[in-house]
Order: C-alpha cells, then sequence, then structure tokens
C-alpha cells in the first residue's frame, strides 16, 4: 500500500487518538488500552514499509504518549496483571468475537457428528476411546460407579497431571492454527468428536444423568477453554491466509501477538478445571444433585460470562465515553 493511501485510510482513526491524548477529557489506562494495541499495529506496518518517513515519526510519538498515560499510574506487576484481564483480552476477544462464533458453532457440529456416529456405528465408540478404556468403563457401571477412573490416584497427583495435559492439549489447539487453521481445526474434531462419543457412550448404558454429574463439574470450564483456545488457532491461521491491507508477515505478527493473549487468557480457566477434577468431581457420585448442578452451572457461568458477555460491556464503556 502506497504511504498516501495508508494514511488516507487511517487518518480519522489517529485524530480520535490525538483527542483522547491531548484532549481535554481524561481517559484512564483501562479506556486507553485498546488505542494502544491499534496504535502499535498501525507503527509496526509503518515501520515497515516506511522507515524513513514522517509517518513512523508521527505515530511513534503517539504511541509513546498513550503508552505514558496507560502506564505512568501503574506501579506494579500486579496492575498489570489485572489490566490484561480486565480490558484488553475483552477488547480483543470483541474484535475477534465472529471467530469465536466460528468455534462454537464448529463445536457444536462437530460434537453432534461424535454422537451420531456412535449411534449408528456401534464400533466407533471403542474406535475413538480404546477397548481397555471402554472395557474399564463397563466395569466400573458393573460396580455402580461408572465415574470411578476420576477417583483412582491421589487429588494433587491427579490435579498436576490432567492440568498439565488440557494445557497441552489446548496448546496444540491454538499452535497448530499457524498451518492455516487446518491443524486446529484437526485437534479440535478429535477431541469434539471423543466427547460426543463418549457422552453418548453413557446413555446408551443408561447412567447419562451421573455421567454429565462427574464429567461437567470440571468439563464445563475445561471443553469450553478448548473451544476458545481453538478459535485463537483459527486467529492465527486467519493472520497468514487474510493479511488484509498488510503483508502477511506483518499480519501474521499481530495475529500471532493477538491470539496469544486470548489463548493465555484460558490459562486460569483451565488450571480451575484441572483442580476440580483432581478435587472435587472423584466425589460427584456421594454428592446432592443440587450441589453437582450448582457447580456446573457456576464454572459455566463464570467462563460463558468473561468470555461472551463481559467484551461486549467493556467495549461499550470504552466508546461511552
Amino acid at each position: 500500500m502506497r504511504e498516501v493511501a495508508f494514511i488516507k485510510q487511517n487518518k480519522e482513526k489517529w485524530l480520535e487518538f490525538e483527542l483522547a491524548i491531548f484532549g481535554k477529557a481524561k481517559k484512564n489506562p483501562d479506556e486507553l488500552a485498546n488505542l494502544y494495541i491499534q496504535m502499535m499495529n498501525d507503527l509496526s506496518y509503518a515501520q515497515t514499509y516506511y522507515p524513513k518517513s514522517k509517518t513512523v515519526v508521527y505515530l511513534n510519538h503517539l504511541a509513546s504518549q498513550i503508552y505514558q498515560k496507560i502506564y505512568k499510574t501503574k506501579r506494579t506487576e500486579q496492575n498489570r496483571l489485572v489490566e490484561f484481564f480486565k480490558t484488553e483480552v475483552p477488547l480483543l476477544l470483541y474484535e475477534y468475537r465472529r471467530y469465536l462464533l466460528y468455534a462454537f458453532i464448529l463445536f457444536f457440529l462437530t460434537l453432534a457428528m461424535g454422537v451420531i456416529s456412535a449411534i449408528y456405528d456401534q464400533n466407533f465408540v471403542r474406535l475413538i476411546l480404546g477397548d481397555s478404556y471402554v472395557n474399564m468403563t463397563l466395569d466400573n457401571i458393573k460396580k455402580g460407579d461408572p465415574m470411578a477412573v476420576y477417583g483412582s490416584g491421589s487429588n494433587w497427583g491427579s490435579f498436576v497431571g490432567i492440568t498439565m495435559n488440557n494445557l497441552y492439549v489446548g496448546a496444540r489447539c491454538y499452535i497448530y492454527g499457524i498451518f492455516g487453521g487446518l491443524g486446529t481445526f484437526y485437534i479440535f474434531l478429535q477431541n469434539s468428536l471423543m466427547l460426543g462419543a463418549f457422552q453418548y457412550f453413557f446413555y446408551d448404558q443408561n447412567v447419562f444423568w451421573k455421567s454429565v454429574r462427574g464429567i461437567w463439574i470440571h468439563g464445563s470450564m475445561e471443553i469450553f477453554a478448548i473451544v476458545i483456545e481453538s478459535a485463537a488457532g483459527f486467529i492465527l491461521g486467519a493472520s497468514i491466509l487474510f493479511p488484509k491491507t498488510y503483508s502477511r508477515l506483518n499480519s501474521l505478527k499481530i495475529g500471532f501477538k493477538n491470539s496469544f493473549k486470548i489463548f493465555l487468557s484460558t490459562f486460569p480457566f483451565t488450571i480451575s478445571a484441572g483442580f476440580l477434577e483432581g478435587f472435587i468431581t472423584r466425589y460427584s457420585v456421594d454428592m446432592p444433585n443440587w450441589l453437582s448442578s450448582f457447580i456446573i452451572l457456576f464454572t459455566l457461568g463464570i467462563i460463558s460470562f468473561y468470555y461472551l458477555v463481559y467484551p461486549f460491556i467493556v467495549h461499550k464503556k470504552i466508546n461511552s465515553l
């Protein structure tokens, strides 16, 4: 893109930045975070294609002013972490909200594929889950404890092992997005088909509700986080396939930076899911129905609010100031 076209395309936005920085209306660091992200993207592009231009000097000055306004009142790393989850990630989630929508649509479609495959192919569950796991679960069902697998091992050992495995799965969902999103789709498909077949297996054995009480105590956060991590992978892949006005390399840099932040935001939820699976799920059989239902709905409500509702609240709040 020629420099004149680049300036014309972004002129109005930069003027808004100037008003936010030098205008009489004062904005707090939270409100300026989104401006800083956009400004750094424009500055990166200008430095690449117009390195000796006055545009670079101008954008660098605006970026430094925004940076000072954001961080001059931040005295600890704790504040930076709060800012990350409170404003930066929600704004990115709002910006890339259609990728979250695509990921959830894909999740429900592939989950349904797993259920339908299990219904019409008796060998599908064994193909997906493995004979040893299916046989072990059938034995547990006969003993009256279909979720006995979650009670094996120590609390801490299960928590650490499960959490590390979930982080690994999430990392694969995200990192494989570098292959144009196809790698993310493959890992996502595997997990969704497995979940669909797994859940139907318990339905077929007439222990559906018991399985729901056990699986979804931790699964609400665990599965939801995997969907978000996959959405981050699709964002990464789209930055390569659809660079828009940026060069493919610059688009990849921006896409990686933004999608990686979304990916990192899932860590607290993945760790929480591991904690629930290691310490709480093992007691689901003896747990009152109301308590297991409350845990499931409460955990699902927290993560749903943060990723699906809160981004709109933050966006609306910033734009109304």
